[in-house]
Formats: C-alpha cells, structure tokens, sequence
C-alpha cells in the first residue's frame, strides 16, 4: 500500500494544473452489481482495494504522558463514555481510517477519511449485532466508503448512510467526538488514553501520506458531484445536519467565542476558538428534555460553558460540576470536515 501511494504521489506532477482533479484510478467498483444509492458512476476505486489500507481493531492504547510520537499541532479525535477519554490521533488515522475500539459495552468505529478531513464515531451495534468496519477502497465525492464486516454492507461516511448491500438505506447510530490539538487533549486530559503507534503495521505516522493535500486547494485526487467556490476547497468547517437542512459553521474567532444559532426548528449554540483550533456545538437543552441557558466560560478550558444553575460543562457538552453534575447536552449530527467536501454532500448549506 505505502509504495501504491507513493506511485500516485509520483505521478500528481505529470497531470495535475490548476484546479484540475486528478483521477488516480478508476470507477470500475470490482464487479459489485446489487443498488447504490449514490451515482454509480461517482464511485471511484482508490486504487489498495478493499482492506488495502488496514482498519485497527482493538488498538494498543497507552497513557497521554507516556506519547512520545505526537506533535503539540497535530489533529486528534476524542471521545468521552462513562468518564472516560480515549484519543485516536490523525498521524495514526491518516494511514488506517478506521479504528474500532469499545468503552464498556459501547462500540464504535472511529472513521476518519485524510481526502475530506472528517471523522465521525460509528456504533458498531447494528440491528443487535455487534460488528467491525473496514475500508472498502472505494471513493464517493473523494469520501471514504466503509463496509461492515457483518453484511458486507458499503456505507457513504459523510452520509451516515447504508448506500450498497443488505442494510441499504439504513443510517449509521454515531457517538459525538472532539476534534482539537494534541497540544490541548494532553493539557486538558491527562490521564486520557490514546492510541499507540505499535499498530503491529510498518507506516512512518509521522508522515502525511498524501504530500501538500491539506492545504493545496487545488489538489484533488478524485472528482465530486458540486463545486461551490464560497469559500476555500480545504478550509475546515463545522458541518451540521438535520433533517435536510445544512450549515456550515467557520473557524471565525481567534479566542473563544459562542454563537446562538437554530437548524430545523431548535436552538444550538456554536463554541469555536482558531487559535485552540476547536469548533463545535450543542442543543440548549439537556438529555432530560430540560432546557437550559448557557453562556460562556472564559479562559477555563477543557471547562467551556455554564448556565444559570451555575452547573459547569466541559467540551463534551457534560456538566463537570454544579447540582447537575453528570447531565450532558442534547447531541446533534455534526463534524468537521474540508468545505469542498461538506459542500458536494449538502450543496444547499448556509455558511454562518
């Protein structure tokens, strides 16, 4: 797989100019003939075929003191079940896309596609049935096509969706997650868990697999369904998705800041700060149903938020401290991801 993918960087110079896309394979998806729900003719073989780029199963996880490997800038994924908090780095994602891992009885899938720059947690409890992810090598708008290993089912990552096989049409049951810093996960959680890089596979994780990529607008490896040039091709945006309406949330204060906004008839709050590089958003109420108000907790991080019980909430939305102490916010479908990505998904996005 790695001499594949340095082949394909090689060969980027000869065909790419600007802002043109560059096919590295083809769209033959290996002689799969039962329905797609996305265009066919969209879908594109990346070129390792299916398993060529290893998921993780049950990672080796090691304490955040003891990593060594990380760079304070570097992109991580985290996740927060029953108090605990695991950490699924980019360097380690960049080169297996799919880690599936478990807290209790919660199983999930980190998923995460370097060509869109999104990662999502997918439970891997389907129907009852526990299951794992793998990677299809399969592209559609340049987006990671996992397949579960229970049915053989494709699922379009960004969609959240069964496309192909015996679950088509199903939606994906996810779990919320934090994408910040290493720097900020080992300052705020230090005693959180995070993913080794004695994957028992042979990859530089401190390399980018895919040269200049993430901030070379103009690069694409494969073609997507809408082009919008409203902002950037590979700005990250908080995405949001409810119910056929969209919005993409920017990256627009320096400090931490909130923004009150509503998508589909519900009030959410959008807390976002670039220089921790951290963006995300809740619902103003609690699981319970109760509604809250909330405004922002300044210069107390991973602490963000309080309300007028004068509970206190930490980035996942769970109130850390206060006579609720325990409660979380309601969730709501989001991740961050490139805007050229976002966009081919949910062309109608308002950017706010």
């Amino acid at each position: 797989m790695y001499r594949l993918k340095m082949f394909l960087l090689l060969l980027i110079p000869l065909f790419w100019s600007c802002d043109e896309v560059v096919n590295s394979s083809s769209n033959q998806i290996g002689g799969i003939t039962s329905p797609w729900l996305i265009p066919k003719d969209e879908i594109f073989d990346g070129g390792p075929g299916k398993d060529g780029i290893p998921s993780l199963t049950n990672p080796n996880l090691i304490p955040a003191n003891s990593v060594a490997y990380l760079n304070d800038n570097d992109l991580v994924i985290a996740i927060k079940i029953d108090d605990e908090i695991r950490v699924y780095p980019h360097p380690i994602l960049d080169w297996h896309e799919i880690i599936n891992d478990g807290i209790n009885e919660n199983k999930f899938s980190i998923t995460y596609c370097p060509l869109t720059g999104s990662g999502i947690a997918y439970n891997r409890v389907i129907n009852g049935t526990e299951t794992t992810f793998g990677v299809s090598g399969l592209l559609y708008n340049t987006n990671l096509i996992p397949y579960d290993r229970a049915t053989d089912s494709h699922w379009s990552q960004m969609k959240m969706l069964s496309v192909n096989g015996r679950l088509i049409g199903q939606a994906a049951n996810t779990f919320p997650v934090i994408e910040t810093t290493w720097r900020n996960i080992k300052s705020y959680y230090p005693d959180s868990k995070v993913v080794s890089n004695n994957t028992g596979h042979s990859r530089n994780y401190g390399r980018f697999p895919y040269g200049d990529y993430r901030t070379n607008h103009n690069f694409l490896l494969f073609p997507v369904s809408h082009n919008d040039s409203r902002l950037p091709r590979k700005e990250r945006v908080l995405g949001i998705w409810s119910n056929g309406t969209a919005k993409a949330f920017r990256f627009a204060s320096d400090n931490l800041s909130l923004t009150q906004s509503s998508i589909d008839g519900f009030s959410i709050i959008v807390v976002m700060s670039k220089n921790d590089n951290l963006i995300t958003a809740y619902q103003s109420e609690l699981e319970s149903d109760e509604r809250v108000e909330l405004t922002l907790l300044d210069n107390q991080l991973p602490l963000i938020l309080k309300d007028t019980d004068d509970n206190k909430y930490d980035i996942f939305g769970t109130i850390v401290s206060g006579p609720n102490q325990g409660a979380r916010l309601k969730t709501i479908t989001q991740y961050v991801a490139y805007w050229f990505a976002w966009v081919a998904f949910f062309p109608e996005t308002t950017i706010e």
